[in-house]
């Protein structure tokens, strides 16, 4: 198993790199920071373990940029909830905090081994589970019945979407979902995701390049807008668009064609766009990191998910939809969940949301091995939370003490929440709003 450690601390690399010269099952590269690893990490690799604090690109940026290539875990000496939800959404499956004792990481390391070389053996399953149920909507709960209806309706128009809601809510699935019922439906659907995308390559991805148009550009390509022509085009994380970039793209979506970079002539094309965020979109705004003119283009139909911890009734049923679709994917007789593992799905608040459900799911139908029944010790839950507390537990504490210094508004913005979801905290967690 070949490993990457990113850390920018030289004696703790150092030493873990001594904790694994006993186990020679491991191929051990240390990188001194994020950016170094970016430039090498390659196919070879099986598995990345990070730090969070480090210079230039942390490591949520890190994970981030690696778009999901990688089982990931991740090390930290500073713990916070908001790294570790933040972490959970990205599909991190382990989050540990230092000092850790060898044994946790081996235990941890060798989940993601299993993991990967049941991948390396079933590689045609791998291909079909990353390209399954893209424009499936699964149960359709009362609170995402409004989102649902919105998407039913847009979905015969041309209108550009702004789907809205945290990472790992379903916001892929519903832009598959509105071009598979519009009259594009047989056309291509381009999904691109801007933060994962170095800032520098994003023009030449979305808008093509002519040869020679910078070093590397040894012929001339088509960008993503040219690709999905007469389709759809998915432009996630449109949040992290770069400022001088923006004038572009309102230049696409206003007069329907495209330039190359280091081009001089217009080409046309007929898109629809689909937009995705996870930030408050109306503050960037206010905050001069986002076009007004932009973002009224793009948020012609606002559609918001709401989070999977207020779309409890929907856990079970996804969990054991994705429980039976991964056993059939990989050849295993048909298994269940204990009455205690469905009350570990139901009693966790999934931070990371649908996209943390089915990574535990097939996670747990793994490593349940040649078991029918699946526990709750092979969800693995516990160890993905930071410490010995729940991730609610956590986020409690978190917003008590923000509050005890910050009126709602302020609040808000230093936990990066809109102040309806930090209101619908306060009464979910029961939280005693404090006078003077």
């Amino acid at each position: 198993m070949k490993i990457a450690i990113v850390e920018d601390d030289v004696s703790y690399r150092k030493s873990l790199e001594l904790v694994f010269k006993d186990y020679k099952q491991y191929e051990i590269i240390g990188f001194r920071n994020a950016k170094v690893a970016l430039e090498k990490l390659d196919d070879s690799f099986d598995l990345v373990i990070s730090d969070i604090t480090m210079p230039k690109i942390n490591g949520l940026e890190f994970i981030k940029a690696l778009d999901g290539r990688f089982e990931t875990i991740i090390i930290t000496a500073n713990p916070s909830i908001q790294y570790a939800i933040e972490a959970l959404r990205l599909g991190v499956k382990d989050f540990l905090m230092k000092p850790f004792e060898p044994d946790t990481l081996i235990e941890a390391i060798e989940r993601s081994r299993i993991i990967a070389n049941f991948h390396k053996k079933n590689p045609v399953a791998q291909l079909k589970k990353d390209n399954e149920d893209k424009d499936k909507l699964v149960n359709i709960s009362p609170s995402l019945e409004e989102a649902y209806t919105l998407a039913k309706r847009c979905s015969p128009t041309i209108a550009s979407v702004l789907l809205m809601g945290e990472s790992g809510v379903g916001k892929e699935v519903f832009s598959n979902y509105i071009h598979k019922n519009s009259d594009r439906a047989n056309k291509p659907f381009i999904a691109i995701n801007m933060a994962a995308i170095p800032e520098s390559l994003i023009e030449s991805e979305l808008f093509g390049c002519e040869k020679g148009a910078y070093t590397g550009a040894d012929k001339a390509r088509a960008g993503k807008f040219e690709e999905a022509n007469g389709g759809t085009i998915f432009l996630d994380e449109i949040g992290e668009m770069p400022k001088d970039l923006q004038s572009k793209l309102l230049r696409a979506l206003q007069e329907k064609e495209v330039m190359r970079l280091g081009g001089n002539k217009a080409i046309k094309v007929d898109v629809r766009v689909i937009s995705a965020t996870n930030q408050d979109m109306l503050k960037a705004v206010q905050e001069g990191k986002f076009r007004e003119d932009l973002f009224y283009r793009l948020n012609t139909i606002p559609i918001h998910i709401p989070p999977l911890r207020q779309r409890k009734e929907e856990i079970l049923e996804i969990a054991e939809k994705t429980l039976a679709e991964k056993c059939e994917l990989y050849g295993f007789k048909a298994k269940y969940f204990s009455e205690e593992a469905k009350q570990t799905l139901l009693g966790y608040a999934w931070p990371g949301n649908i996209r943390e459900l089915i990574s535990v799911c097939e996670r747990s139908a793994i490593m349940s091995y040649d078991n029918e029944e699946v526990s709750k010790k092979d969800l693995f839950i516990e160890e993905r939370e930071p410490g010995k507390e729940s991730i609610q537990e956590l986020e409690k504490k978190l917003i008590m003490e923000v509050l005890k210094n910050q009126d709602l508004d302020e609040a808000s913005q230093m936990l990066n929440m809109q102040q309806a979801e930090l209101k619908q905290k306060i009464e979910q967690y029961n939280i005693k709003m404090t006078t003077e």
